[in-house]
């Protein structure tokens, strides 16, 4: 078999991605710890609870792991109702936390990328409904909601600029718009375009808030927001209405926000409005990519008209939650390239408990960001989600990411083999032949023929 190796640019970032309520544990006072006690709202009725345990220390143990395996980074997120518990306190104890986690990830040799808001809100954002939870009206549909995100991003970015220089604003804002206002799968649970349309231009003002005050703190930061990337293409190419509708589809998902940060204009589906503090407000892109779609008209308007599949020789995960198709990460990279902005890969990952497909996953993947590299495109790096299998909102513990397997009952992690790949990979800063024959044969004549 030929030989051969490909590598990253020097200083190239290698990571793993967490988020606060899916591994701290704990979380009583956010909208998914109260979306969690509403029948039907998660599969199997189930609950985060401890979650990986991190708000009880595990966190040390978890980044021992990265570092040993040769990681040089960690994007994490904090929890706003955890600093700001309520409108008018604020937890130091949690900024401690906080700051001592950072700091240790420094200890470790890991740099920082922290996320500011990663799908939860406090409880007390919201006005109560009928049921007693406080996830009725409120929340990011408040006019004021923007400048109360501002009052915690500014207490954290005090507590915090020490140690972290790359920060992420908001989540994935288009995945969270959808899931709270579009599909209701999310909290508050709504299916309201024209609400989603004002939660949309308030989830930028946030930003361009939050931009600006990272920036008079901290003038040297690196700031963006970390955007998730789906192609949505037509199942039926002959068919005009799949190709207009995933033409649509497409351009709300991916460009709404995107260009906003860019040129201050907001576009979602049939509205449009200026918001001109908003323009040139990212210093990198985060990009997540997990997998694309197949888009087929429908006449089921509760279901927005559309029907999103896989390709039929897709290779699926365990679930049929992702499909591996490894080319969408190069299309994502070029696509965001319109911005002129680095990039850096904030999560991709598969879920895949019998490690069985993420190692090829991986490779594939990583091989399509290596081509974007080799391209001059500027990515800076890449995050694996996830370190260990963690609560996946929704879908709870039914889909598991991690490098790490988690057993929730006993909190015991155990190395999967991708952990071994990944930091081979890591302390290679590339792929080579022998890690491709070693873990996923089946790829080796794809990406070394010959």
């Amino acid at each position: 078999m030929p030989r051969a190796s490909i590598h990253f640019p020097a200083g190239f970032l290698w990571g793993t991605a967490t988020a606060a309520h899916q591994v701290e544990g704990r979380n009583t006072n956010n909208t998914w710890s109260a979306w969690e006690q509403q029948p039907g709202r998660i599969v199997d009725s189930a609950k985060a609870g401890l979650a990986c345990d991190w708000w009880g220390g595990r966190w040390k143990e978890d980044l021992d792991r990265a570092a040993e395996t040769g990681q040089n980074a960690h994007r994490f997120s904090i929890e706003w109702s955890r600093i700001q518990p309520a409108p008018d306190r604020w937890d130091e104890s949690a900024l401690d936390f906080y700051r001592e986690m950072a700091r240790g990830m420094h200890e470790r040799k890991l740099t920082p990328m922290l996320t500011l808001h990663h799908f939860t809100d406090p409880l007390w954002l919201f006005e109560p409904d009928a049921n007693g939870y406080a996830l009725g009206t409120g929340g990011w549909e408040r006019d004021d909601a923007p400048e109360l995100f501002g009052r915690y991003v500014r207490k954290a970015v005090c507590a915090l600029k020490d140690y972290v220089n790359l920060w992420i604003t908001i989540n994935e804002p288009n995945v969270f718009l959808n899931g709270g206002w579009l599909n209701g799968g999310f909290p508050p649970g709504k299916n309201d375009p024209k609400t989603a349309f004002k939660v949309a231009s308030n989830l930028v003002k946030a930003h361009a808030i939050a931009y600006s005050i990272i920036h008079e703190l901290q003038p040297e930061a690196q700031v963006g927001i970390a955007h998730h990337h789906r192609t949505f293409s037509p199942a039926r190419p002959w068919f005009l209405p799949d190709r207009i509708l995933a033409d649509v589809i497409f351009r709300s998902f991916n460009h709404g926000f995107m260009d906003a940060l860019a040129n201050g204009t907001l576009k979602l589906l049939n509205w449009k409005t200026r918001i001109p503090e908003a323009a040139g407000t990212q210093d990198f892109i985060g990009v997540n990519y997990y997998s694309n779609d197949l888009v087929t008209f429908t006449l089921d308007p509760k279901r927005l008209f559309m029907k999103l599949s896989f390709p039929k020789d897709a290779e699926l995960s365990p679930t049929g939650f992702i499909a591996n198709i490894p080319e969408g990460i190069f299309q994502a990279v070029k696509w965001a390239l319109r911005y002129n902005k680095p990039l850096y890969i904030t999560e991709n990952g598969v879920e895949d408990s019998e490690d069985t497909l993420r190692p090829q996953y991986l490779i594939e993947h990583l091989f399509q960001v290596w081509r974007a590299v080799n391209f001059t495109w500027p990515v800076r790096g890449y995050f694996h989600w996830s370190l260990v299998d963690n609560f996946e909102w929704e879908r709870a513990w039914t889909q598991r990411f991690g490098l790490w397997e988690l057993d929730v009952e006993t909190q015991k992690r155990t190395r999967r083999r991708s952990a071994d790949l990944y930091a081979e990979i890591c302390r290679e800063n590339g792929i080579t032949s022998a890690m491709v024959e070693k873990y996923a044969p089946k790829i080796y004549p794809k990406l070394f023929p010959g």
